[in-house]
């Protein structure tokens, strides 16, 4: 009994002294640290980022939280001591910070916070990049002699934009740099075969490493107009308006005087007038006769007509009419 009584003390002893040397294998977590990856905290919008969360003791697994102004953004269990690795974009001001993450295991209570982290925005570097300047010119085409412009434009940009206008790979014009949104113009002299080009324009502003080039422009020569040309197409309306007129004269002028010349040529010696072939469509022909009644206040008509060619004659009334003669 006595033995039995000892060997089950020697038991519990052995117990207890598992329990404590298996306690002290669990080793509480140590406060993490957080970092950033890239190791910058000057950011831009829009940029992704990524947090390093990592305990360097502890017993594993670990168990880490990122917060955001106190509030839990994500989670992530680690079966080991490796850092976890929380990515963020940061879309606004609100995104910077302030960030903190907490590391906990199975024998922790509360577990452990890290230092508090905040990002920089950059606002100056919110500067819209300029977009492909358009180079142009009110004429296209040009000869010797002649002054011509160029404009250049980049329609996107955060102001102000600089410019400057090349021939070739020569710059040909200072860094005009433009304030507004309009158009930096360049006056040239078309001296020479070289002046018609290629012509290009470069636009840039504050974005670093943003620099654009227009598309090549050549100015092409003109052809030059003969001196006869207008007086070709002078002498061409003259011909043209005196061929309409002559056209509009045939109606009026001409066929009523050839048809005078015609009826005037059908006269008879005889005192007769006949209208025989005056109107080929006409089918009766007259004649008139004058004969004097009265000297110098009236005259005698007699008019005979004879129709289809018939021999017979039909005598008409004779008529008179008071006539006025003058010497």
């Amino acid at each position: 009994m006595v033995f039995l009584t000892i060997l089950l003390f020697s038991y519990l002893q052995m117990s207890q002294q598992i329990q404590k040397t298996t306690a002290n294998s669990k080793e509480m977590i140590s406060n993490p640290r957080l970092i950033p990856v890239h190791g910058t905290l000057n950011i831009v919008r829009n940029q992704n980022v990524t947090l390093s969360c990592h305990s360097d003791s502890g017993s594993p697994p670990v168990r880490y939280t990122l917060f955001k102004h106190n509030q839990k953004v994500s989670t992530l269990n680690r079966p080991d001591l490796t850092p976890s690795l929380f990515n963020l974009t940061i879309n606004s001001a609100n995104d910077v910070g302030e960030y903190k993450c907490k590391a906990e295991n199975n024998i922790s209570s509360g577990g452990k916070y890290s230092n508090s982290l905040n990002f920089t925005l950059l606002v100056f570097f919110f500067t819209e990049p300029v977009s492909k300047p358009m180079l142009s010119s009110p004429t296209a085409q040009a000869k010797k002699g002649q002054n011509v412009t160029l404009s250049c434009l980049s329609e996107n940009g955060s102001l102000p934009i600089t410019y400057i206008f090349f021939r070739g790979r020569q710059s040909i014009s200072p860094p005009v740099k433009m304030q507004k949104r309009e158009a930096a113009v360049i006056f040239l002299f078309i001296n020479s075969s070289s002046d018609f080009g290629p012509y290009k324009c470069r636009a840039e502003n504050s974005v670093h490493n943003n620099t654009k080039y227009s598309n090549s422009f050549n100015f092409t020569l003109a052809e030059e107009r003969s001196h006869s040309q207008p007086l070709i197409i002078s002498l061409g309306l003259i011909l043209l308006l005196c061929v309409i007129g002559f056209a509009l004269a045939i109606p009026f002028f001409i066929i009523p005087s050839y048809k005078a010349k015609k009826f005037k040529s059908t006269m008879s010696p005889t005192g007769f007038t006949s209208t025989t072939n005056a109107e080929e469509s006409e089918d009766y022909v007259i004649y008139a006769e004058i004969e004097p009644v009265k000297t110098e206040e009236y005259i005698n008509f007699s008019a005979i007509r004879r129709e289809d060619g018939k021999a017979e004659e039909r005598a008409c009334a004779t008529i008179y009419s008071k006539a006025i003669f003058r010497d």
